[in-house]
């Protein structure tokens, strides 16, 4: 499995307090040696991951993490980190043993559950415990899945594996990006501008995964530059199913394309496949009400190389602050969203999210709506102040609709 698809992988979290044997069991589970095992409470310092395959699941993600009931000013720090890897976990394992089970335990799973968590009890060291009888009844009690293995002879790994399979079949999201939009010899134009922030050599990985999905469609793929897009559609002897473009250059697009084509962003795409994209359609109505001085929240799944013409920092505040006529406060925020204090936040602007999975991307919606903040995303919110929203989004009814009964003005 490629690195960067670890993104479209099933994410699992290995969780517990220190010295339950989260790190052997890690081990037993990949099949290979890649976290550190002591008897030493609190080895496992910072959150560690492994790419492998579940069969007959497929590729997942599991990492183990420190122990969460670790202490001192430096146990807290490592806490907060294994913390943060439950906003992109699918399935929760919480490791413990019978002996060592309490109420830190049950407070924990109390927390997942109210979290609508999935979560699995694993009693490790079963090659040197008993069961427990109380614990197990509070487990049924509480209706909370657990087994029991034992990392050191191996027993119930095999069945510890099928276990986490079938949790995470009902957890699995589909992998269509535009498979359900264009069909066999439907013609797809890729429109990939080729500016300062395009990688040397490669195209990015949206424009990557959606041109692999195009061609699991069995459609027709034409890729050129935003320059080319004109002359390339008057060379075409037939109309093009879909214009698939990248967000910065969607008002050229736009104009360009015949109202007849439907045209669409990989941010959207990515909007639909990992995120709510009617609800960040709905996020868009709070721009009428944005004053001067309001903070807006940028949100960026990952840390790059800033240019002078940044889409995030440079450019979409400077659109951002054209529409609406104000003078803003805009925070840029690389990395883990979890933790951040975006209480007097009035709006959240999420990137396209491609380098996370789509667990991580819900939780930071999640915990905008906690917060009753609006949030929309970099693609939404530039073709919305580019005009080009009505066109962009067309195809997918549900936030199509959502759009026209908050901006009626914007109907074709």
């Amino acid at each position: 499995m490629k690195k960067e698809l670890i993104s479209m992988a099933p994410h699992i979290g290995i969780f517990g307090k220190r010295n339950v044997g989260k790190s052997s069991l890690i081990n037993s589970i990949t099949g290979q040696n890649i976290a550190i095992v002591s008897d030493i409470p609190g080895t496992t310092t910072d959150p560690v991951g492994k790419r492998m395959e579940i069969l007959p699941l497929g590729p997942v993600y599991i990492v183990d993490t420190a122990g969460i009931d670790d202490e001192g000013e430096l146990g807290k720090e490592r806490v907060k980190k294994s913390l943060e890897v439950l906003g992109k976990t699918d399935l929760v394992i919480l490791v413990s043993t019978y002996s060592t089970f309490n109420d830190f335990d049950k407070k924990f799973i109390g927390s997942m559950k109210k979290r609508n968590e999935k979560i699995l009890v694993v009693f490790s060291k079963m090659d040197i415990e008993k069961n427990d009888s109380k614990v197990m009844e509070w487990l049924k009690e509480n209706k909370v899945k657990y087994i029991e293995v034992s990392s050191k002879t191996g027993e119930n790994i095999s069945k510890l594996r099928e276990k986490i399979a079938s949790l995470l079949e009902e957890v699995i999201t589909s992998d269509v990006i535009i498979r359900d939009l264009v069909g066999k010899n439907d013609i797809v134009v890729h429109v990939i501008p080729i500016d300062s922030a395009a990688p040397k050599g490669r195209v990015i990985l949206p424009q990557e995964q959606v041109l692999r999905d195009a061609l699991d469609a069995n459609s027709i793929s034409i890729v050129v530059q935003d320059t080319q897009l004109e002359e390339s559609l008057k060379v075409l002897h037939r109309k093009p199913k879909l214009v698939i473009t990248d967000s910065q250059v969607v008002d050229l697009v736009s104009k360009v394309v015949p109202k007849d084509i439907d045209i669409t962003t990989y941010s959207i795409l990515f909007s639909r496949l990992k995120g709510d994209l009617v609800e960040y359609v709905r996020g868009l109505q709070v721009l009428k009400k944005l004053k001067d001085g309001d903070k807006i929240f940028l949100a960026e799944a990952c840390t790059h190389h800033t240019q002078y013409d940044d889409i995030g920092r440079v450019k979409l505040p400077a659109w951002i602050e054209k529409y609406t006529g104000k003078k803003l406060n805009f925070i840029m925020n690389p990395g883990v969203m979890i933790h951040k204090d975006i209480s007097d936040s009035k709006l959240i602007i999420l990137c396209g999210n491609c380098m996370i999975n789509r667990k991580e991307v819900l939780s930071r919606i999640l915990k905008a709506k906690e917060e009753n903040i609006p949030v929309t995303n970099y693609g939404v919110i530039i073709s919305h102040i580019h005009n080009a929203l009505n066109r962009t989004i067309k195809v997918f009814k549900d936030a199509y609709d959502e759009y026209i009964k908050s901006f009626p003005e914007s109907g074709c």
